[in-house]
């Protein structure tokens, strides 16, 4: 290998096209790692930036207390949720019991309305009835009243 290497020394030399591309080929992969040492201080130093000085930065504070304030808002607003559901389940029993209650006052009524048929049934046949006796009691009347009559004619 060593004497490849002080082949191509030599053509290197006797060959100045060949010399002239492996100089571009070494300046080109140093200005690749220039570049890329360049980003990475950049970016380290980004990072120590954004550890160092992000943390403590008034954005980052304002931030801080716009999330305590908001988690205070969220608890209220969860508070604020959880007794709205409370109290909805709360009138839903409510509204079970009237239901409840209402279905319980239609099936009286209906009870009721059945009963007074019946009692308007027996009161039509009780006024027929009451008719029916007044009717006989007025001719008992006319005529008891009629012999009481032809009683006092005859003298007694």
């Amino acid at each position: 290998m060593g004497e490849m290497r002080k082949d191509r020394e030599g053509e290197e030399q006797d060959n100045p096209e060949l010399f002239k591309t492996e100089i571009d080929y070494h300046r080109y992969w140093k200005d690749q790692y220039e570049k890329e040492h360049k980003l990475r201080q950049e970016a380290e130093t980004e990072s120590i930036l954004v550890k160092g000085i992000g943390m403590n930065s008034p954005e980052m504070r304002a931030m801080k207390t716009k999330l305590s304030e908001t988690q205070v808002v969220l608890n209220g607003t969860k508070k604020i949720v959880e007794d709205g559901f409370r109290k909805i389940q709360e009138m839903q029993k409510e509204l079970d019991r009237v239901k409840k209650e209402n279905n319980d006052s239609f099936n009286r009524i209906a009870e009721l309305c059945e009963v007074n048929e019946r009692h308007q049934e027996i009161n039509g046949k009780l006024q027929v009835h009451l008719t029916e006796l007044e009717e006989e009691n007025k001719k008992m009347h006319d005529h008891l009243n009629k012999q009481v009559e032809n009683a006092r004619k005859s003298g007694m």
